[in-house]
C-alpha cells in the first residue's frame, strides 16, 4: 500500500476515534446545557479563536438555521467593542481545546458581569476556561494525528460533532419541523425539497381530467392533447371530486385483455377506483418518497373534501433536482 494512503487512513481513524470518545462523554452536563439553551430569552453567542473559531461559526450557523437565534463573536474583536453584542438573556458557548486561549479568557469576566451563563467545549473542567464556565462539555484529552501533533484536526472534528449534537437535539426540543425549515431555507437544494405540492402541481389545461361516464376513447384523447402528455387522467364526479384515475398502464392492461370498442367502453369500468391522492400542503420531498414507494409516476392532488386540484408528475420533481 502507498504510505500516503496508509497515513490518510490513520488520520481519519484517529478523528473518528476522537468523535467516539466525545460521544461516550455525553451525559448530565449535556442535558443541563440543553435546558439552559431552550430556556433562553436571548441568543446563543458562540466564540473561539483560530480553527476552534471556525467550528464556533459553523455551530452558530446550525443553531440559527434550526430555530435557535445565534451569532458568532470573535474574541479579539470582543474586547475592542463587540462585547456590546452580548447581553442579559444570552448564553456564551465557548470553544477551546486547551481551555487556555488568552483572547477568550480575557472576555470572560465582562460576559459574566452582565449575568450571561458560559458553557464551554474544552478538554478539561480543570482548565482556566473550564473553571470559569457554568457548564463544561468535556472533550477529554485528544492527540492530533498530524505531523508533530500540532495542527488542530481530531480536536476540531470532535468539537464540531459535539456542537452539532447540541444544536440538533435543541432543534428537537423546539419541535422545529419542515414548516420552519421552509421559512429559514427558501433557497438552494433544501429550499426546493421544502417546496409544497401545491407549488409544483399541474393545473388548468395541464391537468388532464374527464367526467365520470366518459368513454375510454375520450380519456385517451384528453391524455393525448394535454401539454406534456403526462400519461394519466383523473376522473371526477359532477361535483369535481376525484372518483378514479386512468393511466397508460391501465390502457396497456386493457389491450392485453382484448379491449372492446373504446368508443363504447366507460372509463368507470377501466379506471382505478378510489385511487391514491396527495394534498397540496405536502412537502415535495415527502411526495417524491411516496411516488417511489408506490412505484408510480403521477398522483392526483385533491383538497380536504376530495375535490380535484391538479396533477403531480414525478418529472416535475426531478426537473427541480429534488430527487
Amino acid at each position: 500500500m502507498d504510505p500516503r494512503i496508509e497515513r490518510a487512513r490513520f488520520v481519519i481513524e484517529r478523528e473518528a476515534a476522537a468523535v467516539r470518545q466525545v460521544a461516550e462523554r455525553v451525559g448530565p452536563t449535556f442535558l443541563r446545557s440543553l435546558d439552559l439553551i431552550l430556556a433562553l430569552r436571548g441568543r446563543v453567542v458562540t466564540a473561539g479563536m483560530g480553527k476552534a473559531g471556525f467550528i464556533a461559526q459553523k455551530v452558530s450557523a446550525t443553531l440559527a438555521s434550526t430555530g435557535t437565534p445565534s451569532i458568532f463573536l470573535h474574541p479579539a474583536e470582543a474586547i475592542h467593542g463587540d462585547l456590546g453584542r452580548v447581553d442579559q438573556g444570552d448564553l456564551l458557548l465557548a470553544f477551546s481545546k486547551s481551555g487556555e486561549t488568552q483572547e477568550l479568557l480575557v472576555m470572560l469576566p465582562h460576559v459574566q458581569a452582565v449575568g450571561v451563563p458560559i458553557v464551554s467545549i474544552t478538554q478539561s473542567p480543570a482548565s482556566t476556561l473550564g473553571r470559569h464556565s457554568d457548564l463544561v462539555l468535556e472533550l477529554g484529552l485528544i492527540d492530533e494525528p498530524g505531523p508533530y501533533g500540532l495542527a488542530p484536526s481530531a480536536s476540531t472534528t470532535a468539537m464540531l460533532a459535539l456542537g452539532d449534537a447540541l444544536a440538533l437535539v435543541v432543534q428537537e426540543g423546539r419541535r422545529f419541523g419542515p414548516e420552519d425549515f421552509a421559512r429559514f431555507h427558501p433557497g438552494g437544494d433544501l429550499g426546493r425539497r421544502l417546496m409544497k405540492v401545491g407549488e409544483l402541481m399541474r393545473t388548468g389545461d395541464r391537468n388532464p381530467c374527464v367526467a365520470s361516464g366518459a368513454t375510454v376513447l375520450q380519456a385517451i384523447e384528453v391524455m393525448t392533447r394535454t401539454p406534456g402528455r403526462p400519461g394519466a387522467t383523473s376522473v371526477v364526479d359532477r361535483d369535481g371530486k376525484l372518483t378514479g384515475f386512468f393511466t397508460d398502464g391501465d390502457l396497456r392492461r386493457l389491450i392485453e385483455k382484448g379491449l372492446a370498442n373504446p368508443r363504447e367502453r366507460s372509463i368507470d369500468e377501466a379506471m382505478t377506483r378510489a385511487p391514491r391522492s396527495i394534498g397540496p400542503d405536502t412537502f415535495a420531498l415527502e411526495a417524491l418518497a411516496l411516488l417511489h414507494r408506490l412505484a408510480i409516476d403521477q398522483l392526483p392532488v385533491v383538497d380536504g373534501t376530495g375535490r380535484l386540484l391538479g396533477l403531480l408528475d414525478v418529472q416535475d420533481l426531478l426537473n427541480l433536482k429534488i430527487g
